[in-house]
């Protein structure tokens, strides 16, 4: 009845609101390339990274209460069931782990740096979230956005690297403490600069219609990409029309998770994209049983889980989509965000079928939140001038949609906060 509701209201807003020029974002810059990879510099004991205070704006900004089990906020906390991550939970009640969803993003892609970094090593968090009142007064380990990490071995000799390793997982503040462990921290959810929506990166790739490929960053609204024409990411695959960006941004650096298949495709999307994705046990190249796919974030998705491609592994194109296993899961940094929005809100990219939209936990919700919008592009031919920054649509759709749906609907790192 809420999403009727949503639907509804945002309809008659699309036809009052739809502007001529879509509201400017940042400047336009060029983009695409990724950047030469770099040695990773170890952090020298009581170094910290940013070098500011742990509580500041230009790290993980201010401290905002002590979080109890019977407070309000304590549905801000999840717990981090990461079986690659070991919790030495010594009180016994689990407190360790829970956090914040944007520490347990962070804490999950450092654990893969760790087990890709040193193979048979795991991540292990020594102190999480505090409700014995063991740290210092506005310690941020008390709201569940700060732990304490070694690795499982102990090798204290690995710590320099593990807390570079916890740098370039997007932690706000890492500071190697003390010789037994690494200290991080992160934003809190609701602040303004701990948001990023769900894009692709400037260099991926899309298919058109004449059967070439063309980067995302040079994609326009008109062109026809290849995209999925089944709700669930299965069904034939055909070309849509692009109507619009839903993000454009060429010229930030932001923090993509990496998908390698078996197939050979390997797709990168920001933490709260939707990928199509089956638990199943699943053969290579077969086409996914009925009822086989969910949606799920991208940090979410674990080695092992089976998306679809639409290529074999030997160069075979196929009429749907196939499924393949991922074999590796990484994050890395690449150049430029891109969000494009077909008509059928699927799309391929670099060679996977992916959804069209973030934030929202089912991609046939999403799907129905924005006919609103495909409507007016029925209307009108168009949805305004390409401009970059976040689509004044998707900005109105996320505050109706955290006023009006239950939080856990949505993935908080995707929430644009965009009160004014």
């Amino acid at each position: 009845m809420l999403l009727r509701t949503l639907v509804t209201c945002l309809a008659v807003c699309a036809s009052l609101l739809s502007p001529g020029t879509d509201g400017c974002g940042p400047g336009r810059g060029y983009g695409g390339r990724r950047r030469s990879p770099r040695k990773l510099t170890p952090l020298a004991y009581k170094q910290f990274s940013p070098n500011v205070a742990e509580k500041t704006l230009g790290a993980s900004g201010r401290y905002e209460g002590k979080i109890t089990r019977n407070s309000e906020r304590f549905k801000e906390l999840t717990p981090n069931y990461n079986p690659d991550i070991i919790f030495k939970d010594e009180e016994n009640t689990g407190a360790d782990r829970m956090m914040t969803q944007r520490c347990k993003d962070k804490l999950n892609s450092l654990a893969i740096s760790v087990m890709n970094l040193w193979p048979g090593v795991r991540l292990r968090v020594t102190e999480g979230w505090d409700e014995d009142g063991h740290h210092l007064e506005e310690s941020l380990h008390y709201e569940g956005r700060a732990v304490d990490i070694t690795t499982s071995d102990r090798d204290r000799n690995k710590y320099a690297m593990l807390a570079r390793l916890a740098v370039e997982a997007g932690f706000d503040w890492v500071y190697y403490e003390s010789k037994a462990h690494i200290h991080c921290s992160v934003k809190s959810d609701h602040s303004v600069a701990a948001k990023s929506g769900g894009c692709f990166p400037g260099e991926a790739l899309v298919t058109l219609e004449s059967g070439s490929q063309k980067s995302i960053s040079d994609l326009r609204p008109g062109e026809r990409v290849l995209a999925s024409s089944g709700g669930d990411g299965s069904g034939d695959l055909v070309f849509s029309e692009v109507l619009t960006f839903l993000d454009r941004d060429p010229v930030i650096w932001r923090l993509f998770y990496s998908l390698r298949t078996e197939a050979g495709a390997e797709l990168s999307l920001t933490a709260s994209h939707l990928i199509f994705v089956s638990e199943r046990n699943c053969s290579e190249g077969a086409a996914p049983s009925p009822g086989a796919l969910r949606t799920a974030y991208a940090s979410e998705v674990r080695p092992g889980q089976c998306v679809l491609v639409s290529e074999g592994s030997v160069g075979q194109k196929y009429k749907e989509g196939r499924l393949t296993r991922i074999d590796q899961v990484g994050v890395r940094e690449s150049r430029g965000a891109f969000a494009p929005l077909t008509r059928q809100g699927t799309v391929v990219v670099d060679g996977v079928v992916a959804s069209c939209y973030a934030v929202l936990d089912q991609h046939t919700l999403a799907h129905w939140a924005f006919a609103p919008l495909r409507l007016l592009h029925s209307w009108t031919g168009t949805l305004g001038q390409n401009v970059d920054g976040v689509h004044w649509y998707a900005r109105l759709l996320h505050w109706f949609g955290r006023r009006l749906l239950d939080s856990g609907r949505l993935h908080p790192l995707g929430v644009a906060q965009d009160d004014r």
